[in-house]
């Protein structure tokens, strides 16, 4: 692990007040603050609106999404046996494929789990339109569990939305969830960082000549989970499908040929282009397949020059993340200047630019 023998998670903790956790998204999506980072000079900017972005993008620079999808995953039922309540959330299918539209064998939590045994059946809807059966129980105690039938349909009618636990009530509206560019379907939590961006603030964004690409990473619950170690180097990354096609990748390279910068929107963009660097040209290459990249201080990124990210949970891999980009000392002094100024924390919060 890159000759770093421990990191101690403890040195990537602070103060958060609770209610700096935002509980509901900023209206219009643009006018979130924005705190900017500047890595060389060590300085931190702020600007009042998102929007106000464009001033530090310029003309060849590319902007990388992660266009996955959330899906409604929580579904609530009954035990075919007991006719007990219990709650299920579809974290993937099974064999990893990139297209859930037809998978019937998934990997999910089962809450309560006790009596979610292998050969256990669980049934949905009033009129037994959809049944799991267990399968097998996974090492970290999650479920393989088998559907009479494809079950996206019925999570599109019946599901909902799998948001996070420090989230303690539903958006008005389900697609503040959502990017605005979201396309496939497959993810059981968003890629946050790209809620704050507008159709029309992508506009102004082309309008400037920085052009838009899109990577795909169906983003787990991994996610929201701190680590738990010690040491942060015996935490074991879940498993997540990611692609970047072939000619993205070239494009990608020509931005950088040309003196251009990519900046990444959101962690799960940076881990999708990190895992698809090649490390022997220096050069983004195609690449589809599952990902446990982890990324900490002491790993260079190479794949990005810039970062779009929110504030991020204490303790967490994502934390770990942005301070190997920007270094542990000033990523700190960043949140503890947040905090002092307010500004929202998490999915639902403000945003921050690492140059």
């Amino acid at each position: 692990m890159s000759g770093t023998e421990a990191i101690n998670i403890a040195d990537f903790d602070y103060h958060l007040p609770l209610e700096l956790i935002a509980q509901q998204a900023a209206e219009p999506r643009d006018s979130s603050r924005l705190m900017v980072l500047n890595r060389r000079e060590q300085q931190i900017g702020h600007l009042p609106v998102f929007r106000d972005i464009v001033d530090y993008l310029k003309p060849g620079d590319a902007l990388v999404v992660n266009e996955s999808k959330v899906i409604p995953a929580r579904l609530f039922g009954r035990k075919a046996a007991s006719g007990g309540q219990m709650e299920l959330l579809l974290l993937r299918p099974a064999d990893h494929r990139p297209n859930i539209l037809d998978a019937v064998i998934w990997e999910v939590l089962v809450r309560p789990g006790r009596g979610a045994r292998v050969g256990a059946i669980f049934v949905f809807g009033d009129e037994q339109q959809l049944t799991a059966e267990v399968l097998e129980i996974t090492p970290t105690g999650e479920r393989i569990v088998q559907f009479n039938e494809p079950p996206l349909p019925f999570l599109n009618k019946f599901g909902q939305l799998p948001l996070p636990p420090y989230i303690h009530a539903k958006p008005a509206d389900p697609n503040r969830y959502q990017t605005v560019y979201a396309t496939a379907p497959g993810s059981a939590a968003a890629p946050t960082a790209g809620l704050h961006f507008t159709p029309q603030l992508l506009e102004r964004i082309a309008g400037k000549g920085v052009s838009f690409e899109r990577v795909l990473l169906h983003v787990g619950l991994d996610t929201f989970q701190p680590v738990k170690e010690e040491n942060a180097l015996e935490h074991k990354m879940h498993s997540e499908w990611c692609q970047l096609e072939a000619e993205v990748a070239e494009r990608l390279n020509r931005v950088r040929e040309q003196g251009g910068r990519i900046i990444a929107v959101g962690t799960t963009t940076v881990r999708t282009l990190e895992t698809a660097f090649d490390q022997s040209s220096g050069k983004l290459a195609s690449y589809s397949g599952d990902t446990r990249i982890y990324l900490y201080p002491g790993k260079q990124l190479r794949a990005i020059d810039a970062l779009v990210t929110n504030f991020h949970l204490p303790r967490s891999t994502l934390l770990l993340l942005v301070s190997a980009f920007a270094g542990r000392e000033f990523m700190l002094e960043a949140y503890n200047e947040a905090v002092r100024l307010g500004y929202r924390f998490f999915s639902f919060g403000d945003a921050m630019l690492i140059l």
